[in-house]
């Protein structure tokens, strides 16, 4: 997955809904990302329209991001 220009990241919420959004271009489509500060959560989102392997991408965000634990939610469109 290559990046295509600049990812926007930004500060969103206030109280009990604090975080940050990122949306980064891929050249095959879009990756954004939801950090949920007050329950610490992260919501990644990868939309390509080639295929790539969905566990891969998953374990690759659970180390990077450092979590202690993750799930995977597959949607193949035809």
């Amino acid at each position: 997955m290559k990046p295509n220009g600049k990812s926007r990241v930004k500060r969103f919420g206030k109280g009990k809904l604090n975080g940050i959004s990122a949306f980064q271009f891929i050249e095959t489509s879009s990756i954004s990302i939801h950090f949920d500060e007050t329950e610490n959560r992260a919501f990644i989102d990868i939309f390509s329209c080639k295929d790539f392997n969905g566990k891969r991408a998953e374990q690759f965000s659970k180390s990077y991001f450092k979590a202690v634990k993750s799930s995977l939610k597959e949607i193949i469109r035809t």
